[in-house]
């Protein structure tokens, strides 16, 4: 595939052949699993603590003749502590069993429990190839939602990388033809549920993605407009290419991206 290169005010300064990773078949099953997999490695461990519902003295006989015991009183044979006692009389409060107050759960989480999913290295190669290859064409794109120009997809020149204002940065999108898309991407929406009382109220769409050669000064730039991500080439993953495990996002590379794709041969 042979891509035009633009520079800052939308101008042709020639084209380039893309690589051999840019012509993977799109596998939406293969993204799918990559992004799963990626996303769960950043699940943190949780679970109860082995000593919850069982830090009582909790003994309780059940035998015949036993001066502590609960024979004969006509209560159920679940462990108990004393509460209060008279005499030979007690008052005995349920502990450790699932069903009494203060006993521990029955099922509790577990933080042993695995949480991570794997993928085999070539295959996470392959959805990385194949989420590449969706995000340069124009009819998933635009099925994803994103708003981009006509002549989308295009290579942006390598004087996008010096840019240090992100003023500079907007307004080179918007002579590029992505005037609605910054529009989109900085939408933001009030989040259903409990995580607007934790440090979460609102959500954003996703917007334009631009991969780089190095740590630039775009880098730190374009990071600053809201919904735009910015990578660089050797970081890239499935979970950037396609969030929320859909093909098909809005991607700008940088001719040395490119260039380095192909030299060094990433992802292959």
């Amino acid at each position: 595939m042979k891509l035009n290169i633009v520079d800052g005010v939308n101008a042709k300064k020639g084209n380039v052949d893309l690589p051999a990773q840019f012509n993977e078949g799109v596998r939406a099953d293969l993204v799918v699993r990559g992004v799963l997999a990626e996303q769960s490695q950043l699940r943190q461990r949780y679970g109860a603590s082995s000593d919850a519902g069982k830090r009582h003295s909790s003994k309780l006989s059940k035998r015949r003749r036993k001066y502590r015991g609960c024979y004969g009183f006509g209560i159920s044979r679940v462990n108990r502590k004393i509460h209060t006692r008279r005499g030979t009389r007690f008052f005995w409060v349920g502990t450790f069993s699932p069903q009494t107050r203060g006993g521990r759960r029955a099922h509790a989480p577990k933080a042993s429990k695995v949480l991570v999913q794997k993928i085999n290295a070539k295959e996470w190669m392959k959805a990385v190839r194949s989420a590449m290859s969706a995000n340069m064409d124009a009819g998933l794109v635009a099925e994803r939602g994103h708003k981009v120009p006509t002549n989308y997809p295009f290579i942006l020149d390598n004087s996008f990388e010096t840019m240090a204002k992100t003023k500079d940065v907007v307004v080179a999108l918007e002579k590029l033809g992505f005037a609605d898309e910054l529009v989109r991407g900085a939408k933001k929406t009030i989040r259903a549920g409990k995580g607007t009382m934790r440090s979460r109220p609102y959500k954003r769409r996703k917007s334009l993605l631009v991969v780089v050669s190095n740590d630039c000064a775009l880098s730190k730039s374009a990071r600053n407009v809201p919904g735009v991500d910015i990578v660089n080439v050797e970081e890239l993953n499935c979970n950037l290419l396609a969030p929320g495990t859909h093909v098909g996002r809005a991607t700008l590379w940088t001719q040395a991206a490119v260039d380095k794709v192909s030299k060094e041969n990433l992802y292959m």
